[in-house]
């Protein structure tokens, strides 16, 4: 795999994966009645990435990377269906709340997964993680008291399971180090095309949407394969606390591209998501000062 061993060429590249990552809000919206195709959704964006992250490791590894799903075991199955389930729950969230509450919630992933490790690693938390935690904890309850509304309740709530699912793939990660984890993010979108084919079938739903609708589920899968790729690349150089804060190009970029009123969505976050969400960022930077002293180095491979 290509290696950036320079930290400040890594940095433009990790950005530049979260802003792949941020235009998923902003397809999703384009989605003509997003709300009434979630499984025909999964199922195409699932099969998608399923696809192109196992030519990618056909390219980088040969035909030798089917071992990887051998070598994965119980952890990497865990993780792709944690992933999987936090893919799931993502559509259902961002359908029935504002792109902004949905992503924010994403964002409190960090501290989620600190608790996961605490539950079921034994990984210890400090006094500063907690007072992290209970902040952010803070400003997704004052964005909860801001949209009470039935739908963005539901909204909400899916976009803390969303979370939980992408920390127990984090955790899994941190279970067995070596688990290879772009094996791990496959497994994922072969689960998403799974459960959604037995629903459709179930269902007797049709497979494809229309023309529109699916270039777009094929679009917002080779946006999470291309940040992921390019991810990969620049995490190897990059220490664990600015790792947490580059992350943010997610969010950020995520929340002003379906803001910008000439990109046609113009969705304004209201005034305790505004005021949660800032809460909510500033536990992340205190989290990421927190981490300074740990070199550590995560590579996605």
């Amino acid at each position: 795999m290509f290696e950036l061993k320079n930290h400040k060429s890594a940095i433009p590249v990790v950005l530049i994966a979260g802003l792949f990552w941020s235009f998923g809000p902003y397809v999703v919206r384009h989605i003509d009645q997003a709300e009434t195709v979630p499984w025909q959704y999964l199922f195409t964006r699932g099969i998608v990435i399923f696809i192109l992250l196992n030519l990618y490791l056909y390219l980088e590894e040969g035909f030798e990377f089917y071992k990887n799903y051998i070598k994965g075991g119980f952890p990497t199955l865990l993780g792709g269906i944690g992933l999987g389930s936090a893919m799931m729950t993502f559509i259902w969230s961002i359908t029935h709340t504002s792109a902004a509450i949905t992503l924010l919630c994403l964002a409190a992933m960090p501290f989620i997964a600190a608790l996961l490790g605490f539950l079921f690693l034994k990984e210890k938390i400090s006094l500063n993680v907690w007072i992290a935690i209970f902040i952010a904890t803070l400003g997704i309850t004052i964005m909860a008291g801001g949209n009470i509304q039935k739908d963005s309740i539901f909204g909400l709530m899916f976009g803390l399971l969303s979370a939980t699912g992408f920390a127990v793939f984090s955790v899994t990660l941190r279970w067995k180090k070596e688990t290879p984890k772009f094996t791990t993010v496959a497994i994922a979108g072969l689960f998403c095309a799974i459960v959604s084919m037995t629903v459709i079938i179930t269902k007797d739903l049709n497979f494809l949407s229309s023309g529109k609708n699916q270039a777009l589920f094929a679009t917002h899968g080779t946006l999470v394969c291309i940040g992921l790729i390019l991810y990969s690349i620049g995490s190897k150089s990059i220490p664990a606390a600015e790792l947490t804060l580059l992350s943010l190009t997610e969010v950020v970029g995520g929340i002003f591209w379906v803001w910008l009123p000439m990109l046609g969505i113009n969705e304004v976050p209201s005034t305790n998501t505004i005021i949660g969400g800032f809460l909510i960022f500033v536990s992340i930077f205190y989290y990421s000062l927190l981490m300074q002293s740990n070199k550590r180095f995560i590579g996605l491979n």
